[in-house]
């Protein structure tokens, strides 16, 4: 019943909140023109983070009311530097929409929300490891990177800080750039938020569980007024809160990166695709254009719900691979087969 009550309560906030926040954006001048990489049409509102803000906050008030936390666990402290980061970025997220920040201002934005992370110990520090031996994660090279404490792989100190680094930003980075057809980001967000949920209630982690709930219940909120043909947009703000909850909240529980990786396999690939793609034709890679796979979709015709759609059935599918893998090895299996598929895609597109 308390679970219902957190999701219910991020969701009516959302709905409520999300007409009064396009209302603020046509009012203020916060919105979207066509041109470059968005080819809609008119003006659309672009302040949707506030609702999911909203819905977020008061939610994460009803948990820290009723969901008592688990004795023995340091969940609080660092669901609470979740929740700080999560207010810097956002912050960041609206100077961005409001004044058009240059890509490396956007980048001071994603450093100073995952100082804010690692100020409460939200470290990247050991995943399960996936190969049937152990003795790989002992050789000469990656024993400068890695030690193996079986059942689990444990990332040396130095180590820890980069990856965890590389982790979030990577997240911020390919949310804002899955953000370009409508309903894609916050739909797939939901899904990742919904598995990360269920797969924390089945780990045990009762606390953690809630929080990826409140996420879920604001973004189904929001996702109406979204959905194609969209009527306001996530913008910088909702965007970047949606990558740094997803990033940190799949940190606070190591087997949960696994399954970020799965649910989020096909954005993050296509933003590693255009990253190289554009150092190799000699462009910046923080530009965005319509190289992406949505794009590319959308530019051969498909119609925005089918591609929306067929992006929320992958990313379904393998959240529950994700949950159901007996192993870590099968995970392992079932992603390296996805990524074949993927860029295999991309590349056919390329041409």
């Amino acid at each position: 019943m308390t679970y219902l009550i957190v999701f219910f309560t991020a969701f009516v906030a959302s709905l409520v909140l999300t007409p009064l926040s396009r209302r603020l954006s046509l009012r203020w001048g916060v919105v979207a023109r066509p041109g470059g990489r968005r080819q809609h049409e008119g003006l659309i509102p672009k302040l949707g983070g506030i609702p999911l803000l909203g819905g977020l906050l008061l939610a994460t008030a009803v948990i820290y009311i009723l969901v008592p936390p688990q004795p023995g666990t340091d969940d609080r402290h660092l669901l609470t530097g979740i929740l700080l980061g999560t207010l810097v970025i956002f912050v960041g997220g609206l100077l961005d929409d409001r004044f058009d920040l240059p890509p490396w201002a956007q980048f001071v934005v994603y450093f100073a929300g995952t100082a804010v992370a690692m100020a409460y110990t939200v470290f990247i520090e050991r995943f399960r490891n996936p190969l049937p031996t152990g003795t790989f994660w002992q050789t000469g090279f990656l024993s400068l990177f890695f030690r193996l404490d079986a059942p689990e792989v444990v990332l040396l100190p130095w180590f820890i800080w980069i990856v965890t680094l590389f982790w979030i930003v990577g997240m911020l980075n390919t949310v804002n750039f899955l953000d370009g057809l409508d309903g894609l980001a916050a739909g797939v967000g939901t899904i990742a938020a919904l598995i990360f949920a269920w797969h924390s209630y089945r780990l045990g982690q009762t606390t953690v569980a809630a929080f990826p709930l409140a996420l879920a219940g604001a973004l189904l909120g929001f996702l109406p007024f979204n959905f194609a043909p969209a009527r306001i947009f996530l913008g910088s703000a909702g965007a970047y809160l949606l990558g740094y909850q997803l990033a940190t909240l799949a940190i606070i529980s190591p087997a949960k990166i696994a399954t970020a990786l799965l649910v989020m396999a096909v954005p993050i690939l296509d933003v590693a695709w255009q990253i190289i793609d554009r150092l190799r034709r000699g462009q910046s890679p923080l530009r965005g254009d319509r190289g992406h796979l949505h794009f590319r979709l959308s530019d051969g015709g498909l119609p925005t719900r089918r591609i929306v759609l067929g992006y929320y059935a992958v990313s379904l599918s393998f959240g529950l691979v994700a949950i159901f893998a007996p192993t870590p090895f099968v995970k392992l299996v079932m992603l390296l087969v996805l990524a074949t598929a993927v860029l295999a895609l991309l590349g056919r597109l390329s041409h």
